[in-house]
């Protein structure tokens, strides 16, 4: 029994160890991307390459979209060492959540139709504020936004959909990529964790948007789910609790 057990750490140990490795090598990979395209877009503007106004803008885009990716890449590796060491703090506040949502997919939109995505947005105008950290909740649905980009192969589908549903709000990111089989789906939420899947593999990625998803949400007192079909896309949906008001007397 005692070198069953032992068999049994040793092992779970070095699987760690291996997902730790492949997380340094990934976020490596995705740290140097949009750094080199920022160097490689400012080295022209500086060396007066584009002679266009219509040009130059497009290549200030490119850099102010590339320096986003790289902050919300980073803001993921804090935030995930501020939670392993206990340390992280939200700061809620009484937020206008479908402004908070609109802003949030204002800045990926010209991405989002770039990459050749039908996108699709539907924020109630009855949704009232709540009670969250703008922040984090942003980050999130970046997350979500970010998964649905890079897991989508044939048909290229983002919809996003901000509504009330009883005593909750809710943010659901919907795509029509290569979807979760029903055994990964309860793993999906684990740091480090990728998916079998060959794109998955192919595709650079830290593994930990969706852990943080799932923290930022069950400190707002929230939670996230999955439905999926493998080949067919995926829904993820986030709950955020309303307070509740005190009876009358």
């Amino acid at each position: 029994g005692g070198l069953v057990l032992t068999k049994h750490i040793v092992s779970k140990e070095m699987a760690l160890a291996r997902l730790k490795s492949d997380f340094v090598s990934n976020v490596s990979h995705e740290l140097r991307t949009p750094l080199a395209l920022i160097r490689l877009y400012a080295e022209t503007l500086e060396l007066g390459r584009v002679t266009t106004q219509d040009k130059k803008q497009e290549y200030y885009r490119i850099i102010r979209e590339e320096s986003e990716r790289l902050s919300a890449l980073i803001n993921n590796i804090l935030d995930f060492s501020r939670i392993e060491a206990g340390h992280k703090e939200y700061e809620f506040r009484e937020t206008d959540i479908a402004d908070l949502v609109r802003n949030t997919l204002d800045s990926y939109r010209y991405q989002i139709e770039q990459q050749g995505f039908a996108f699709e947005e539907s924020i109630d105008s009855d949704v009232p504020a709540v009670r969250v950290d703008r922040e984090a909740i942003a980050l999130s649905l970046v997350n979500l936004v970010n998964n649905a980009l890079k897991y989508s192969a044939d048909e290229k589908f983002l919809g996003v959909k901000l509504y009330r549903a009883n005593s909750s709000v809710k943010i659901e990111v919907v795509d029509h990529g290569i979807g979760i089989t029903r055994r990964e789906q309860s793993k999906i939420f684990e740091k480090f964790y990728r998916t079998g899947d060959p794109l998955v593999h192919n595709t650079k990625g830290s593994g930990l948007g969706l852990s943080l998803v799932r923290h930022i949400t069950q400190a707002h007192g929230g939670e996230i789910a999955v439905e999926s079909t493998t080949g067919k896309g995926s829904k993820f949906t986030l709950s955020l609790p309303l307070p509740v008001k005190p009876a009358q007397t």
